[in-house]
């Protein structure tokens, strides 16, 4: 894939959902974005037609005063006219939404659900799957629309998926298993009830199991005849809402197909780059991986924030008694795992040349 070179001014970007918890991460991490801006702002019907000061029930830091100014206007693409359409819907509604404005020639990056499991759609993490993006068109051909739909994974798997990278990379994962202690604000906002998860695990979200076992092995299989083949990987999960802000941790014991020492492991966590496609877009952290050898890291608190919210820390890489070693991953899911992820994967996009009329 060639690539090309940065977008001498900004590109305008719509938000979809941009009142919503996630909507509003998008607008803070566009706010001083190099290559993108936001544009125009798009909620329920509720919304629309007020400005978005008077819309959004702001919930950290300070509302950018060009955004706040903006008058939301419907999830329809008649309302919207940018060509790079950034979804934070609910997954309840964010299925027909999307694919209407993928049908009008959009490029729609979503951070829902509804379509991470379609051969044709990609399932981007740009340092591992770079070149996922070419299943587009077999999705153009089969649905007729000149727009397209990428999505990022589930903010849990895309923490154990760059974990994982380097690992299949040299060695062959062969199974996975894999516990969550998911942050609150994965829940997104009001969220949890307090009296629910103050001094409290829940050791259920729903949907949460059966996405990152699909979603893994997506992520790390292949493109095969124009469609995304997922890797040959079994993956049992169990996932847990823990009394945390933010950062999903996520421990693993890993089978491989190829014996390595732990010390191997961490080798090939610590000298992993990616694909090269990733290296030098505005969102990537120069090290999407950090290795910590403190016995007790990574930790939410501490290192959430490494890389801008983009890396994710590894640690506690050792034996295991049952497969081959376990590891601890621990990630930001409101960044990496959400809105931060999807930028970096229109990124991706507008250097293969995807985004019309940028």
């Amino acid at each position: 894939m060639t690539r090309r070179n940065p977008p001498q001014q900004r590109i305008p970007v719509a938000v979809l959902g941009a009142t919503g918890a996630v909507g509003q991460t998008f607008i803070r991490l566009l706010e001083n974005h190099a290559w993108f801006k936001v544009a125009e702002v798009a909620a329920s019907e509720r919304s629309a037609g007020k400005s978005y000061a008077d819309a959004a029930h702001w919930l950290e830091g300070v509302m950018p005063a060009d955004v706040a100014s903006m008058t939301v206007v419907e999830c329809k693409p008649e309302a919207v006219t940018c060509a790079l359409v950034f979804s934070a819907l609910d997954s309840s509604v964010a299925g027909d939404v999307e694919c209407s404005f993928a049908r009008d020639g959009r490029i729609v990056c979503s951070n829902a659900r509804n379509h991470r499991m379609e051969p044709d759609v990609p399932l981007l993490i740009p340092e591992i799957n770079a070149p996922h993006i070419t299943v587009i068109e077999a999705q153009r051909k089969r649905l007729g629309w000149k727009g397209a739909i990428v999505t990022n994974a589930n903010c849990s798997s895309t923490v154990a998926a760059l974990a994982l990278a380097p690992i299949h990379a040299k060695f062959g994962v062969d199974k996975v298993f894999v516990a969550t202690m998911q942050a609150v604000s994965g829940a997104g906002y009001p969220g949890v009830a307090s009296l629910d998860i103050l001094g409290n695990v829940i050791p259920f979200i729903d949907g949460e199991e059966p996405k990152l076992q699909a979603e893994i092995a997506k992520l790390l299989g292949s493109v095969n005849g124009g469609l995304i083949e997922s890797a040959p990987i079994r993956v049992t999960a169990h996932t847990n809402r823990v009394p945390v802000e933010h950062g999903h941790t996520v421990c693993m014991s890993i089978g491989l197909k190829t014996p390595a020492t732990p010390e191997q492991v961490s080798d090939a966590l610590a000298n992993w780059i990616g694909d090269t496609a990733a290296v030098g877009l505005p969102s990537r952290p120069t090290h999407p991986i950090v290795v910590t050898t403190q016995r007790d890291r990574p930790q939410p608190r501490r290192d959430v924030g490494l890389g801008a919210g983009m890396t994710v820390t590894v640690g506690r890489i050792r034996p295991d008694e049952l497969m081959d070693v376990k590891m601890v991953a621990m990630g930001s899911n409101t960044i990496r795992g959400a809105a931060g992820g999807a930028i970096l994967n229109a990124e991706l996009l507008f250097t293969k040349g995807y985004i019309p009329g940028a």
